[in-house]
């Protein structure tokens, strides 16, 4: 059976240049100007001209050849069925210490893809490895100039970098990020530091070598090694204990005072988690060049805490706190749940928004990762199993506040596919999702006094 070609269209904007065309939903866009469109890529970078001339194939096999005239940039306003416009990519790489790997069996599917392409690295943000890029990947990034594009670097001693993701040419693959540094495009590097392996010496010679491609190696992350309790089988990896987030860091503060004397930023960032593991007091907001990492997790709770400031002050200035809060029904009681690693913090700002509203009390709890281990502290890796059992029988008062990072994007589900209404009926509570920012920590209970 022939396959199809072209791309399936999902939907048309209204009073887009689409509609005018009398484009439909089912539709397939087969070219433009003559070109085939690969993929996103080539349809973001093929609709710019000012002139196209679209072979639409209509659902009764009619092809039709549209030409349009437009102001350059301008979209067509097209959402195709697949918004990659291609198959994804996944790795085939068995890092060591890949954490979909530590994975329990059971499961949704799709929690077990793992990608490695390209164009998400540009698109969401994601991490590659290098080694699933093609030269003709490679030549597209340069010729459509697509940044920035985000490395999984682990290592650049390129022997050591086969070994970590078990690929006989990853320690070629880095020499991609000589081709990209010499198009001038922006990129931004990552390290999972696996202790005994990449770190010490090996950690000192990757940021040196990486140093080398600034300015457009904006920024490197060093985050540790997640490890869960479902290694049976793996490569034997040990958790970092707080002497040796203490070296981390030593280590990534002097290059960053190196950098900043040389180059103006910081370019290597430590994630949060080394700060709390060593016990020491998270930098200022000015040491993270803008925070070009938090994805990472670096600068994630400074940032938390900035807003929260920022939302707080703010919050002063409003008529209502001129006097103490009284709610006709009495006093207002709320929970809120988050991982171990930002449990300080949201409890140090609980506190500080009932010291605002004298009759606010707010219930705190860290849940503790049983599901994939105690070493797992962030909360976007809780699940809904978790959160019910830890706060079974807690003070939970009228609402629970939950990060919306405990959930799948886009979804009202957790990791383990508990859905939000599961949640609600087995604490018989009302569960309140919140954004991950500082003002929408103080927006939301806000709105709880108020009403």
């Amino acid at each position: 059976m022939k396959k199809q070609t072209g791309h399936i269209v999902k939907e048309v904007i209204p009073e887009s240049i689409a509609q005018e065309l009398d484009i439909q939903p089912g539709d397939r866009l087969l070219s433009i100007n003559e070109n085939p469109v690969e993929d996103i890529f080539d349809y973001q970078f093929l609709v710019q001209d000012e002139y196209l001339e679209i072979l639409i194939e209509k659902q009764d096999g009619e092809q039709w050849v549209l030409e349009v005239d437009k102001d350059e940039d301008e979209d067509l306003g097209i959402v195709f069925e697949n918004g990659l416009m291609d198959d994804y990519r996944s790795c085939h790489n068995k890092c060591i210490f890949c954490f979909i790997d530590q994975m329990p069996k059971g499961m949704r599917e799709t929690l077990y893809f793992k990608d490695d392409d390209s164009r998400l690295s540009f698109l969401q943000g994601n991490y590659v490895t290098l080694t699933n890029m093609s030269e003709h990947d490679v030549d597209r990034i340069i010729r459509y100039h697509l940044s920035p594009i985000n490395i999984s670097i682990q290592t650049m001693n390129p022997q050591l970098r086969c070994k970590m993701l078990n690929n006989r040419f990853a320690g070629d693959s880095l020499k991609i990020m000589d081709r990209l540094f010499e198009a001038g495009i922006t990129m931004n590097g990552q390290i999972v530091l696996c202790k005994g392996i990449n770190d010490g010496e090996e950690l000192k010679f990757s940021i040196r070598e990486m140093m080398k491609y600034l300015p457009y190696l904006e920024s490197v992350s060093v985050v540790p090694v997640g490890l869960s309790k479902h290694r049976e089988g793996l490569y034997p990896l040990e958790p970092f204990q707080k002497e040796d987030a203490k070296e981390v860091l030593s280590v990534i503060h002097a290059f960053q005072d190196e950098c900043m004397e040389t180059h103006g930023c910081h370019f290597v960032h430590a994630s949060d988690e080394w700060y709390l593991m060593a016990g020491q007091d998270l930098p200022e907001e000015e040491s993270y060049d803008g925070y070009l990492q938090l994805e990472n997790g670096v600068g994630m709770l400074r940032l938390l805490l900035t807003e929260f400031e920022d939302a707080k002050k703010a919050l002063k200035k409003k008529p209502f706190l001129k006097n103490p809060f009284k709610k006709k029904n009495g006093p207002v009681e709320i929970s809120m749940a988050t991982g171990k690693l930002a449990y300080p913090f949201i409890k140090q700002m609980a506190k500080k928004m009932e010291e605002m509203f004298p009759e606010l009390t707010i219930h705190v709890y860290p849940i503790v990762n049983e599901f994939f281990g105690e070493l797992i502290t962030v909360s976007g890796l809780l699940t809904g199993k978790d959160i019910i059992g830890q706060l079974q029988g807690k003070a939970l008062g009228e609402k629970l506040l939950l990060p919306v990072n405990v959930l799948r994007s886009c979804e009202d589900v957790f990791l383990d596919d508990v859905r939000v209404c599961e949640l609600e009926k087995a604490l018989q509570v009302k569960a309140i999702i919140v954004k991950s920012s500082g003002y929408d920590f103080v927006n939301a209970i806000v709105e709880e006094v108020n009403r």
